[in-house]
């Protein structure tokens, strides 16, 4: 048995959703979404999404996590402001010495639906599904949990 943290970072609104992966079974834990003010700075936002995320470690005390890799932008700004998330993200496993591994985006949407360019409302269904009817937060949570849920069917592949 393994709790498995998946991670959506975005400045803006970061998701996070925790799983257990028994054998071949999966169950929802929790989900949720760490909002940032645009109106702060950024340092300030980048804080909120840290101290948020070890929250939710310190809480749920996941074994391993698992990210999207991350794609390119067409505008810069936005490109690097998420790279900024997402070093955080990576920054809060890696303080509390969780073992990461990413994931392509296809692959994520393969994993959760079977085709690996579904719409985000797609895999949103097929996540509520595989989990039970479950609701989650919205659609950054939505995705964090597909991520593990992605994680949980290639994990034994990517043990380091």
């Amino acid at each position: 048995m393994v709790k498995i943290l998946g991670l959506d970072p975005s400045l803006s609104s970061t998701g996070w959703g925790i799983i257990e992966a028994k054998n071949n079974r999966l169950t929802y834990i929790a989900d949720g979404f760490i909002p940032t003010d645009a109106k702060l700075p950024i340092e300030q936002r980048l804080d909120t999404i840290y101290r948020a995320l070890c929250n939710v470690i310190e809480t749920y005390k996941p074994d391993e996590a698992s990210i999207e890799q991350i794609f390119l932008n067409s505008n810069p700004a936005t490109s690097l402001k998420l790279s900024m998330a997402r070093g955080v993200v990576i920054l809060s496993a890696g303080s509390y010495h969780i073992s990461l591994s990413e994931y392509e985006p296809n692959k994520v949407k393969k994993a959760t639906v079977g085709v690996g360019k579904a719409e985000k409302s797609q895999v949103e269904a097929m996540v509520k599904i595989l989990l039970g009817n479950i609701k989650p937060k919205n659609n950054d949570s939505s995705d964090a949990l597909a991520i593990a849920i992605t994680h949980a069917h290639f994990r034994t592949s990517n043990m380091r």
